[in-house]
């Protein structure tokens, strides 16, 4: 897999996979972006209404671990306590992610470092409130129990990029996953996926996208009664 780091329109790296010429994030700011569809969108969003503790979060797309790390933040900032699981077929190679810039301390650059380094198929403490389950496996084949989790965080690349991702029967896969009041978080918007979300029962909806990006989309799973 041919890795090139990139710096994105708000000064945080990002990825680029040159054989699907495809970057990891937006080019306008991966930070950014993943605040705003994955923390404020999905994480925050949920926690505004009634759950269990810890929430369960389910990532699809460990990657460079913006996302997760970023998580471990709001969990730390907001006294939430937060489990962590995330799949990821092709991890990143040590020697990228150690120059990756998304700690800005000395601590946060140790938390991020633990993210990578703890071992896969193991659920470990990274700070007494987030634990993190690394999975190394593919959206196809892993096995989790269904309504587990509260977030989904669906960080696939695009669908023009991966489209076997996005096909209805992994779709249906992947909701199957969410608790009753769970929600799915994206930032695409295709008309396609919004039109199968909706054939699975989720309540759809198109919100503002990143900076950069127009539209994302978000589903939630009805609570039962």
């Amino acid at each position: 897999m041919s890795l090139t780091i990139i710096t994105t329109g708000d000064g945080s790296h990002s990825l680029r996979n040159e054989a699907l010429n495809e970057t990891y994030h937006s080019v306008h700011g991966a930070v950014q972006e993943s605040v705003h569809v994955f923390i404020r969108n999905g994480l925050e969003h949920r926690l505004q209404d009634s759950h269990d503790e810890p929430l369960s979060v389910f990532e699809v797309g460990f990657g460079t671990g913006l996302n997760a790390l970023l998580t471990v933040h709001y969990a730390l900032e907001n006294a939430v306590l937060l489990s962590y699981t995330s799949i990821e077929a092709f991890p990143v190679p040590e020697e990228i992610w150690r120059t990756l810039n998304y700690a800005s301390t000395e601590e946060a650059q140790k938390k991020f470092y633990s993210l990578h380094e703890v071992p896969w198929e193991t659920e470990q403490p990274i700070v007494a409130s987030f634990r993190l389950r690394k999975m190394h496996t593919t959206l196809e084949n892993v096995i989790l129990p269904a309504s587990s989790f509260d977030v989904i965080y669906f960080d696939a690349f695009a669908p023009n990029k991966q489209p076997d991702l996005w096909t209805l029967p992994i779709l249906e896969k992947v909701a199957a996953l969410l608790k009753p009041g769970g929600v799915f978080v994206t930032y695409c918007a295709k008309g396609q996926l919004k039109r199968d979300l909706k054939s699975l029962g989720l309540t759809t909806e198109t919100l503002s996208g990143p900076p950069g990006k127009k539209e994302m989309v978000r589903a939630t799973r009805a609570v039962a009664g």
